[in-house]
């Protein structure tokens, strides 16, 4: 069949899709029952992350799709034991969240519905949302293994989620106690750390008498209740108050103050004095469990002033701040104000509510705490040995038993480890894992199923999301037949998907959730396997638009992912988001960025077509066929040198640069040049059908459905996607590549020179070569330079005696016949392009102008000159 003359993707996509889902080779199991992988081949996984059950597929989840579905068909080709994990993510808050805005419109709640109907509306919600999910991720081209996929509130995925929980509560590692949290009045739910986004806001800062010292801040809603002092012990100004209690005329009458001495206190802040707010801020809360202080309510969950103050009671505490400065004010407790103070104002990653920090009775992962450590699979830490997960967390990293790319991430996760408080990982929302702990009376009981007898009440929060998913990588791998295993290692024992697929080969991921997701992957497969969970965490960037600013609603200058798929293919989309990113870079996309690349996925079209229609012999090539000419010992050594720099990039996490070298020898060397010079020398098939069949092979991890389209042309009895990746030999063919240069500088010479002599390309003419080495070679493929570029050459000893327009190139001379007018033109402009460099080059050896000129002008002007000698070098 031959091929049309333009790929329109919509024509094929689809159906390529189900070909291959029909042929089961997603699944390795098929793979290896049908030859395809060896049972003892290498084993190469990945683990999906999940994405969230809340409707759409976004560019950073196409970005993650394009790069895992890279390596998955790259080793699935190299014949491993390949396996892609799929699934999704119950996310708890927001879809809980999206829910409740739904049904909001039908003017009702959640508490109006009941618990119960809330969840079975959720239910339909996440069934709906699984579809939109599979449709768009498969429209990538993504090649999961379907039969594997997993979702977080699956039953065998609740059973391990309580079973661990129990596991980690027998060995104390999990408490439930009073502590400071973030929490989102909106949500009316706590939130991690890492789950509170930042946003710079402009704000009044105020400066307030507090007795015999000025304290400052920017929330007086929150200091009623201040009673205590800290100043650094050795600030000089406060010795004679350190330990001393006095009273103090404050916002609703006097208040008994002591001052405290702790080095957290900044002497050159402000006055070096501050008040603390325990039940509001971490560091205050720190101090207070220090120093055993009192810790007193001022803001509720609903963000309302508590009876702590007074006759603000009941009032919205950011609301309230105007008339609580008043009355400051009126009692001459107010300094000054700042009028232009910039602070980070916290807020929910989901609604963006503002969060306020208050102690609340909540479930705990104590990061610090010690217990035995029963495994010798983790580098530098002992069977028997006590040890904390914060150390199990920081240990596989500083070892390199789990390396972070790119490795600038490596300390920010160190950083960030350091410093974890102890994880609070209640939720007081109803959609998620509830947790598995019941009451009743003075009686607590934590267990995988309910307890017998009656008036046991479960717990009513569940569990942040992040707990469930950061088991995925080995809940996902274990047997479905969950009800039978109350320990963990049994049922780790009896799954086979586990054995054969854990580590998982890499963790590929956005930078975004390093904290969120892969440290407590980490921290809990170190805990629950002894074991790491990857070797390898390869985190992707964000993707930007042209100007390099994020994508967002307000901006409007965000791309849906699905209707570039439409509109150019996915493979385009797949190439943009692959060529000129790198680990842990941004990357811009545009629509004309993908639009260029489809129009190259277009150009691989053209040369496949072209190939099999001037073609005789289309058989399978497996063996490199014999070169006869220069060109064809240069297209092979140059392939040669491409399959193994390519697979090397690949191995070595190189995205952009392996796809880089094939779009260079597929434009460049084999269409630009030997497709060119194959239609002069005529015989080609077998090399021609060799480059193009194992070309395909090359680039079918970046574009798998026009490879695959092209390649049912080529064998239509088989798939691309299985098709063993191409072997090359040790190159030691560096001459021919050596060689075949030199004639390219000489044909790209003469181009050039024409274009100077303003001749038509595609007209002949006369030129005289006078040889002074290289005469054999040059000989041998006189047509070929003759041909390409369009000019009668001959060799001489000396040129003629008509006026020549000269070039020298690598110890031959080219001499091209132009007119005197033409020369002389020539001339003027080399001698004004030689003035030139000379003032550039004056400029960049002038050590003044090196050393107080900005970098980026001094590059500049080194660019200029490089680009002038280029000019130069073409006279």
């Amino acid at each position: 069949m031959e091929l049309p003359k333009t790929y329109q993707a919509r024509d094929y996509e689809e159906k390529i899709y189900r070909q291959w889902l029909d042929s089961g080779f997603f699944n390795p199991d098929i793979c290896i029952a049908k030859g395809i992988a060896d049972k003892n081949a290498p084993r190469f996984t990945i683990s999906l992350p999940p994405p969230n059950v809340t409707g759409q597929l976004h560019l950073g989840h196409a970005a993650m799709l394009a790069y895992e579905d890279l390596l998955i068909r790259y080793h699935r080709l190299r014949g491993d034991r390949t396996l892609w994990v799929p699934g999704t993510d119950h996310a708890a808050i927001a879809t809980q969240t999206k829910v409740e805005k739904i049904i909001a419109q039908a003017g009702t709640d959640r508490h109006k519905l009941g618990r119960e109907e809330f969840i079975e509306r959720v239910k339909q919600y996440v069934e709906e949302s699984k579809d939109t999910i599979h449709n768009q991720v498969r429209h990538m081209g993504s090649s999961l293994d379907w039969s594997r996929e997993r979702y977080t509130l699956d039953p065998e995925m609740s059973w391990i989620v309580q079973l661990v929980f129990k596991k980690m509560y027998d060995d104390g590692l999990i408490y439930r106690g009073q502590r400071i949290v973030n929490w989102c009045p909106r949500c009316h739910s706590t939130l991690a750390d890492d789950e509170v986004s930042y946003r710079e806001e402009k704000t009044l800062f105020y400066y307030f008498r507090y007795g015999p010292v000025i304290i400052g801040t920017a929330r007086p809603e929150t200091k009623f209740a201040d009673k205590v002092i800290i100043v650094h012990p050795d600030d000089k100004r406060y010795q004679d108050l350190i330990g001393k209690k006095f009273k103090v005329p404050w916002i609703e009458g006097e208040v008994e103050a002591q001052v405290i001495a702790d080095p957290v206190a900044e002497p050159e802040l402000g006055s070096g004095a501050m008040t603390i707010t325990p039940a509001h801020s971490f560091v205050d809360f720190e101090l207070a469990q220090k120093y055993n202080l009192d810790i007193i309510k001022i803001i509720d969950e609903n963000g309302h002033l508590t009876t702590a103050a007074g006759k603000f009671a009941g009032r919205q505490a950011n609301e309230a701040r105007p008339e609580i400065v008043k009355a400051m004010t009126e009692k001459g407790l107010v300094d000054h104000i700042d009028n232009d103070y910039i602070h980070n104002l916290s807020i929910c990653y989901r609604c963006e509510t503002p969060i306020e920090p208050l102690v609340s009775e909540q479930w705990f992962i104590n990061v610090d705490k010690k217990f035995k450590f029963n495994s010798s699979k983790l580098s530098g830490i002992k069977p028997g040995q006590m040890v904390s997960l914060k150390e199990l967390s920081l240990q596989v990293i500083k070892t390199g038993q789990i390396k972070i790319l790119p490795e600038r991430f490596e300390k920010i996760y160190l950083n960030w480890v350091e410093n974890l408080h102890d994880w609070c990982i209640s939720r007081q929302i109803w959609w998620g894992h509830r947790i598995p702990v019941w009451y009743r009376e003075d009686k607590l009981y934590v267990g995988v199923e309910p307890p017998q007898g009656p008036g046991w009440q479960q717990d009513e929060d569940t569990l942040d999301t992040w707990f469930s998913s950061a088991l995925w990588t080995f809940s996902t791998l274990l047997n479905k037949e969950y009800k039978k295993y109350d320990n963990l290692n049994n049922w780790l024992k009896d799954s086979p998907d586990f054995k054969n697929y854990h580590p998982v080969s890499v963790m590929e991921t956005g930078y975004d959730i390093i904290f969120f997701w892969v440290a407590r992957m980490i921290l809990m497969t170190t805990y629950n396997l002894g074991d790491i969970p990857f070797p390898t965490v390869y985190l992707h960037g964000m993707v930007r638009d042209k100007q390099g600013r994020k994508m967002s609603k307000s901006l409007d200058n965000g791309i849906d992912p699905i209707d570039m798929i439409e509109k150019y293919g996915a493979d385009a989309l797949r190439l943009a988001m692959i060529i000129g990113s790198g680990p842990g870079n941004d990357l811009k996309l545009y629509e004309e960025k993908i639009a260029g690349f489809r129009n190259f996925v277009n150009k691989i079209w053209n040369i496949s077509r072209y190939i099999l229609s001037s073609t005789k012999n289309k058989s399978l090539i497996s063996k490199e066929p014999t070169a006869k000419t220069l060109a064809d010992k240069w297209i092979l050594a140059e392939f040669n040198h491409l399959i193994n720099q390519v697979t090397t990039d690949i191995e070595q996490f190189r995205f952009s640069p392996a796809g880089e070298k094939l779009y260079d020898f597929t434009w460049n060397k084999l269409a630009d040049w030997y497709l060119e010079i194959a239609k002069i020398e005529k015989a080609k098939d077998k090399i021609l059908n060799y480059i193009l069949q194992n070309l395909l092979i090359l680039w079918h991890p970046f574009i798998p459905f026009a490879t695959e389209v092209i390649w049912q042309n080529i064998s239509p009895n088989s798939l691309l996607m299985i098709q063993p990746w191409p072997t090359c030999k040790k190159n030691n063919e560096t001459k021919f590549i050596k060689q075949f240069a030199k004639l390219q500088r000489i044909i790209t010479r003469l181009r050039n020179m024409k274009v100077q002599a303003k001749i038509p390309a595609g007209k002949i003419i006369s030129a005289e070569l006078v040889v002074a080495k290289d005469k054999k070679l040059i000989k041998e493929n006189l047509s070929i330079i003759e041909k390409l570029s369009h000019c009668q050459i001959n060799l001489v000893n000396k040129p003629g005696v008509f006026e020549n327009l000269k070039t020298v190139e690598s110890g031959l001379e080219i001499y091209l016949p132009v007119s005197k007018e033409v020369k002389q033109q020539l001339q003027e402009k080399k001698a004004k392009l030689e003035k030139y460099i000379s003032s550039l080059e004056k400029k960049l050896s002038n050590q003044n102008f090196i050393k107080k000129a900005p970098r980026e002008i001094v590059g500049v002007e080194k660019q200029k000159l490089k680009e002038a000698k280029e000019r130069l070098g073409r006279y």
